[in-house]
């Protein structure tokens, strides 16, 4: 196998990228500036070096603690997350000044994914520990996340902790016609009264 293939190959390996985008992707480094191609390779070989995961939320950082742990200033709320990938696109928002707990997947029996497998003990401790006030469950709205939740819900019913989930229904701009059936239910259970002005 050629260079080209090999490469081709190896980045047909990450999510979203099919044969002909990585092949897109290796004619483009072979057009381009050779420097800029040496500097992705050594981001791609140093990176496993320079990123660990948090011993507290889990998600990935350079520094152990991270930095959003080492913050004593965050409210007294866990915003409990699937992956750590999810907690920059929550931080990004700029709505939630809490804290993080990673999870690292949903359980999903068929897929050998069960409660042990995941960083749920970690977060009963944290909740216990650090005094938390509100633990909010952003899991995405599935069989697998609604499983996960309710699970995780029954674990904390004997701690003094609100349990909320974030909120679901038809997105900003939606159109009723492209609405699925449990997205339009879940519109319906969630729905928020109308206040005035007087």
């Amino acid at each position: 196998m050629n260079p080209i293939d090999r490469l081709v190959v190896l980045l047909t390996k990450l999510p979203g990228i099919g044969k002909k985008s990585a092949r897109r992707m290796v004619y483009h480094l072979l057009r381009g500036d050779p420097a800029y191609a040496q500097g992705l390779a050594e981001a791609i070989a140093g990176l496993h070096k320079a990123i660990t995961r948090c011993r507290i939320c889990g998600s990935f950082t350079e520094e152990d603690p991270c930095p959003r742990c080492s913050d004593t200033s965050r409210d007294a709320i866990i915003c409990v997350v699937e992956r750590a990938q999810d907690v920059p696109i929550i931080e990004e928002s700029q709505v939630f000044q809490g804290r993080f707990h990673v999870l690292g997947g949903l359980i999903a029996p068929l897929e050998g994914v069960n409660p042990g497998d995941l960083a749920i003990p970690q977060l009963l401790n944290r909740v216990r520990e650090e005094h938390i006030q509100e633990v909010i469950l952003a899991l995405n709205p599935t069989v697998e996340g609604d499983t996960t939740a309710l699970y995780v819900q029954h674990l904390l019913k004997e701690y003094r902790v609100d349990v909320t989930r974030l909120a679901s229904g038809l997105p900003v701009g939606g159109d009723l016609e492209y609405t699925d059936r449990l997205t339009l239910s879940r519109s319906f259970r969630g729905r928020i009264k109308f206040s005035f002005s007087e």
